[in-house]
């Protein structure tokens, strides 16, 4: 084959170099040689003078059909990929970004059009069939296949190394315990906020330093990006729709971080949950905003407890307990006062719960000349602010600057509604 212009043969052969020289046998290859090397391609063929006035070694180029959407383009064309999902025709003088957005498949900012190359692409990073159904996304309760996943990290921005965070973090959200139909549907601020644990976190570059809650990295900011567009394009789960949220909150574009693990002195979270630190995790939970905390001046455990401690009584209401969860982002600097004190997590997580309980009578409905509260028969017990397991705690953060924050959690945490939970990513 000395023309391959349509890159046909090139790419069922897998060629990757040009030239290439293969030699068949019985309709099937028995060598290759790679590249030009004269006294191998003399030996190869049996042509002592083949090549006479040719350099002795060129390495050769890099064949077109290997380069970038170029194997994605060849596989479409010669049939060798089907896709379940229809494909949207466009007017010629339609414009693709605004198509996206005229078809509701935005969340409000611009998305990537999802071609069948870029689809292809996106399920290059992952193993699974695309055809394979994870489950049936609430609230339409509209079967979610691999390929559907693929389809809206394409929209997200994510790259095709994200998928399989991607696809564990659908396959949290699915999970009967997480409640992503009740999620939806509540008046309250929350949406699904993803933590990542373990080596798949730095192998995709996610951030767990400086500004890990914010913008600015691309893995955290598509993957949970991408989940949020599953919900609204496979379940249809669309403010003004089923998602009934008062206000919501920014992080229903995405909230997604990884946790910072640098440090060996306290566990991490999906240590914590039983997993191996070497096993990478997704762990979702029905979070709102970011509450910050400001404490410059404790350098005891102690002290800094007090300050956490104060500050997650205003979760939800202060005069509520055992509502809403919430997570407690420890920043570098608030954890090394507990480091220097040899406090591992277990001490700082059962000092914190001591001081987050709190006498009835203060939480009673009227008390402090507020309307808000707890039932007044209560008003002799004493109540932990969170229900058992209902405190989350992770490390990140940027290494300068003593302050944490707080993400709380929907008012129906716990067994009667959301339970925060990981998966494996695989």
């Amino acid at each position: 084959v000395l023309d391959d212009t349509g890159l046909e043969f090139s790419h069922r052969n897998h060629i990757e170099t040009v030239p290439t020289l293969i030699r068949m046998k019985n309709g099937a290859e028995d060598n290759r040689i790679v590249g030009w090397n004269k006294l191998e391609w003399q030996a190869f063929t049996g042509t002592d003078d083949l090549g006479e006035g040719l350099p002795d070694h060129r390495p050769g180029c890099g064949s077109k059909n290997v380069e970038p959407g170029v194997p994605e383009r060849l596989a479409i064309r010669l049939g060798e990929v089907s896709f379940g999902s229809r494909e949207v025709e466009l007017a010629s003088l339609e414009d693709e970004m605004e198509a996206c957005y005229a078809r509701g498949w935005s969340d409000g900012l611009p998305v990537v059009p999802p071609t069948r190359e870029r689809v292809l692409a996106m399920l290059g990073g992952t193993t699974r069939e695309a055809s394979e159904v994870v489950g049936d996304m609430p609230p339409d309760l509209q079967p979610c296949t691999i390929e559907k996943i693929a389809i809206n990290a394409v929209l997200a921005g994510c790259l095709p190394e994200y998928m399989p965070v991607v696809i564990a973090s659908v396959e949290a959200a699915l999970q009967d315990e997480f409640c992503m139909h009740g999620l939806l549907a509540t008046t309250w601020f929350s949406g699904p906020v993803i933590i990542v644990n373990g080596p798949i976190a730095k192998r995709i570059g996610m951030n767990s330093g400086g500004n890990a809650l914010g913008q600015g990295n691309r893995a955290n900011a598509t993957i949970g990006r991408a989940l949020q567009l599953v919900i609204r394009n496979v379940g249809g789960g669309k403010p003004g729709g089923v998602d009934r949220s008062t206000l919501g909150n920014p992080g229903k574009y995405t909230f997604c971080f990884a946790e910072d693990e640098s440090e060996e002195k306290w566990i991490t979270l999906h240590e914590e949950r039983g997993f191996p630190k070497e096993q990478s995790t997704v762990t979702l939970f029905a979070g709102d905003g970011v509450q910050g905390i400001m404490d410059q001046q404790s350098r005891t455990p102690e002290s800094l407890v007090g300050t956490f401690a104060e500050s997650l009584f205003a979760v939800a209401h202060p005069k509520l307990a055992m509502a809403a969860d919430a997570f407690l982002v420890v920043s570098p600097e608030h954890a090394r006062v507990f480091y220097e004190a040899g406090w591992d997590k277990a001490q700082f997580r059962q000092a914190l719960e001591a001081r987050t309980i709190r006498k009835g009578e203060d939480l009673i409905r009227g008390a402090k000349d507020i309307a808000e509260g707890l039932p007044v028969h209560l008003k002799d017990v004493t109540l932990p602010k969170f229900q058992p397991g209902g405190l989350h705690i992770v490390r990140a953060g940027g290494k300068a600057g003593m302050f944490s924050a707080i993400i709380g959690g929907w008012v129906a945490s716990g067994p009667i509604g959301s339970v925060s939970v990981t998966r494996e990513i695989v």
